[in-house]
């Protein structure tokens, strides 16, 4: 396994690399700059910040540059406000986390309790009603499901805040967040369950009489886990940067409006320590995912 490891961490380096030049150069082939909508600003004044941030400098050599200051760990500054990209990423990373570390959970936890009961009942009325809800909650989109939310639990009932960063409440945006995943997560559950519940060794563990609960969560759950967990990876890296669209309609100052601010004001350094994050988060989920199957099913080996 731990060749294995080294061989993916590996990969893991070279796919951030590539994304990080795909996404530095598609940034500067997009006609304009940073400093194009600053009307206030002389010809004068535009150089010398040209100049002070490197951008008057080929775009080839801008890249060398950014990477040597990547490997140091420093991301830059905001090209908009002045401020340390390292102390905006971290800033935006804990709210981003805290709200989808919890979406996470609850789609996890009830996407999965809900698809092993819906196997369990097949063709039966909860069955029915569980495909239901979970064919609606994957059909309705993040941001039609985020508006209706704020809109009437928020500004009609008034049962829950605006968005505060002194008083947040995190009911909304987590329902919003979570449903999707949720809802895919169960029934993805359900199929795997139903396929597991109808192997040979699930039939031969009933026929020599071993419990029913013992027979679907040892036997049936465990095997029916290995296709959720390689949805879950990507998932949960999605889910903790925080949806853009989320984020934005509830106002909340996580990673993903400060990717959407990035790219609304040009702020290439911005741009590139968001992009990179999600880059790392993702590649890590993936390889998380890919040792936990060993964990599941001990038959799993890696090659």
């Amino acid at each position: 396994m731990a060749k294995y490891v080294v061989k993916r961490v590996l990969l893991a380096f070279v796919t951030v690399f590539i994304i990080c030049a795909i996404t530095f150069f598609a940034m500067n082939a997009i006609p304009g700059g940073p400093f194009n909508t600053e009307k206030a600003l002389s010809p004068d004044v535009k150089a010398v910040l040209m100049e002070r941030y490197n951008l008057d400098k080929p775009v080839g050599t801008q890249f060398v540059l950014y990477l040597q200051n990547l490997i140091h760990g420093d991301f830059g500054v905001s090209l908009k406000t002045g401020r340390e990209i390292s102390t905006i990423i971290s800033d935006a990373a804990s709210i981003s986390a805290r709200l989808g570390g919890m979406a996470a959970v609850i789609a996890i936890i009830c996407g999965i309790v809900l698809g092993s009961f819906a196997a369990l009942m097949r063709n039966k009325l909860p069955d029915r009603l569980i495909i239901f809800f979970s064919t609606l909650g994957a059909a309705v989109p993040s941001f039609v499901l985020a508006t209706l939310l704020l809109l009437v639990f928020c500004i009609q009932l008034k049962w829950f805040p605006v968005w505060s960063s002194r008083d947040p409440s995190y009911v909304l945006p987590v329902i919003a967040l979570s449903l999707y995943p949720m809802a895919y997560i169960t029934r993805l559950t359900k199929t795997s369950m139903l396929d597991a519940l109808s192997q040979d060794y699930v039939r031969t563990a009933r026929a020599k009489g071993v419990p029913q609960w013992k027979v679907i969560f040892k036997h049936g759950l465990r095997n029916a886990l290995i296709p959720v967990i390689t949805y879950v990876g990507p998932m949960v890296a999605y889910i903790l940067t925080g949806s853009l669209v989320v984020e934005n309609i509830f106002t909340i100052g996580g990673l993903g409006t400060q990717m959407v601010d990035g790219i609304t004001n040009r702020d290439y350094p911005l741009i590139m320590a968001t992009t990179i994050f999600l880059a790392i988060l993702m590649v890590a989920m993936n390889l998380i995912s890919d040792l936990i199957y060993k964990l599941v099913d001990p038959r799993i080996t890696f090659k």
